[in-house]
């Protein structure tokens, strides 16, 4: 099945079909492919839902008892058939010994986080102490904006993505309200080129360049939650440092899907949570990264207001007048260190780096379930996965182009578009499809037939077959059922016409 490193998959199927004899859209391409796939036994390390079990199934069109195709662990991420014994093991600990359960066991509950930080540094690629288990993504990503975003006069924009993930736009958005900076002046956004879906490198790096200088922050997705963009992190880091900019990422769709090294890319800090390709759970424990460099002269939540000596304009365009000197620092107890922790003698010894933004005990039931998840990302590696997945998404790319292209012959058949960037080191697994006719009737459509996958405004529906749980099976069986539901979507179209 593996491709040699300069094989682009569209080569590597074409071979396998070659050597079967047969086209390369026959089923035997995909039995092959999950016949000679390495990672193919993970699949059975999770919980795929039956047809008969998706509340919108009709299953008149379908076999109940077959699995179905669940292509949404870009958004949630199945369960490890391990959590609940994981789950279980605490619960009968709490119910045995009570508050012993802190000290004792593989996961004690004071260090619980600590105790699986080792299993996440291959998965973004960064040392262990570089790394906090702790909140959920937003609140993390407060957290360290309020620590590397320090604006002056000269210097107090945030730069990000046009349409980044609602959450990151509100925080980013809060962060400027709160040092009392103009949102509109203050918060730089990069869209696309007219008439394009996704964003330029060249057009990201001309920005940090020319406006580099009053750039305080750069926020940018690792990839992009819409067009499953993949940006480019180590060339966007290296070029905003060089502008004396701090750059961050929400990794939230890029971990446990692509290859991160953020501790060699010299990525100042990031976030990212774990319920979707990391498999946590809705709601999972959510992860922070500071690169250690910063271990010594970045403090949690440190704030202090500048002295303001711009001209008056300035100040009123820009900057909310404020005589208040202030000094803020939002520290917990699981932030001290650990040895002197239970003196309680309430003087602060704040452990260097991103553990010290740790504020409150971990939560053990929620460290479980990403325990049981990270333990099979140890066994498949991050390098295993992320080139299955290139053949894997290359594969779903390829059917999709030969079975749904628009059809010159045939001007009325309905087709389908890919916004998604088609070279694979601009993409993770996730495909966004558009589509020639309205999306509800070809999501609803899908849905009925037991296809897992989301509809996003304004025209998307998202696809991600994954590595670790998904099939070359998967994919082939999808394309039929796409076929079949891109006919019954333009009957119902053309009837509601």
């Amino acid at each position: 099945m593996e491709a040699s490193p300069l094989e682009l998959p569209a080569d590597t199927l074409q071979r396998i079909a070659s050597e079967l004899r047969c086209h390369l859209t026959d089923e035997r391409v995909a039995l092959h492919l999950d016949k000679e796939d390495k990672l193919r036994h993970f699949r059975e390390n999770f919980h795929i839902p039956k047809m008969q079990d998706l509340p919108a199934v009709d299953l008149s069109l379908v076999n109940k008892d077959e699995n179905a195709i669940y292509f949404l662990g870009n958004s949630l991420g199945l369960q490890p058939k391990m959590v609940k014994a994981y789950l279980e093991e605490e619960l009968d600990k709490w119910a045995k010994m009570g508050a012993y359960g802190h000290e004792i066991g593989k996961r004690p509950w004071i260090t619980g986080d600590e105790t699986i930080l080792g299993l996440m540094n291959d998965i973004v690629g960064a040392n262990e102490k570089e790394i906090a288990l702790m909140n959920g993504l937003t609140v993390n990503l407060h957290l360290l904006l309020l620590s590397f975003f320090k604006p002056t006069p000269k210097r107090y924009k945030i730069l990000l993505e046009a349409k980044a993930f609602p959450s990151d736009h509100y925080a980013v958005e809060s962060q400027l309200q709160l040092h009392g900076l103009n949102i509109e002046k203050s918060m730089r956004i990069i869209k696309p080129r007219e008439g394009e879906e996704t964003l330029r490198t060249e057009d990201i790096l001309e920005v940090i360049e020319k406006e580099g200088d009053s750039i305080a922050v750069i926020l940018f997705s690792g990839v992009h939650f819409y067009t499953g963009q993949l940006f480019n992190i180590p060339a966007i880091t290296k070029a905003g440092q060089a502008k004396g900019c701090f750059v961050g990422f929400d990794l939230a769709h890029a971990v446990g899907n692509v290859e991160l090294r953020l501790h060699d890319w010299g990525v100042d800090f990031a976030c990212w949570c774990s319920y979707k390709y990391l498999n946590s759970g809705a709601g999972g424990l959510a992860g922070a990264f500071v690169h250690e460099k910063h271990a010594h002269t970045i403090k949690p939540a440190f704030q202090q207001s500048v002295s303001l000596t711009t001209s008056e304009e300035l100040k009123n365009k820009i900057w909310k007048k404020s005589d208040k000197s202030q000094k803020e620092r939002l520290v917990g107890w699981f932030g001290h260190e650990l040895s002197t922790r239970f003196k309680m003698d309430n003087k602060l010894q704040l452990i260097p780096g991103v553990s010290g933004f740790r504020i409150s005990n971990p939560p053990i039931l929620l460290v479980c379930s990403l325990h049981a998840s990270l333990e099979i990302f140890k066994q498949a590696t991050m390098k295993a996965l992320r080139r299955k997945s290139v053949l894997l998404t290359g594969y779903l790319e390829y059917m999709i182009k030969h079975y749904c292209n628009k059809d010159k012959a045939d001007t009325k058949r309905p087709f389908v578009n890919i916004i998604t960037p088609s070279c694979i080191e601009d993409r993770g697994c996730q495909l966004t499809l558009t589509f020639s006719i309205p999306i509800k009737y070809v999501f609803q459509e899908l849905e009925k037939r037991g296809v897992v996958c989301d509809k996003r405004d304004p025209d998307g529906i998202r696809v991600a077959p994954v590595p670790l749980y998904n099939s070359f099976h998967d994919v082939y069986k999808f394309i039929n059922l796409l076929a079949s539901a891109l006919d019954s979507a333009e009957t119902k179209n053309t009837s509601v016409l």
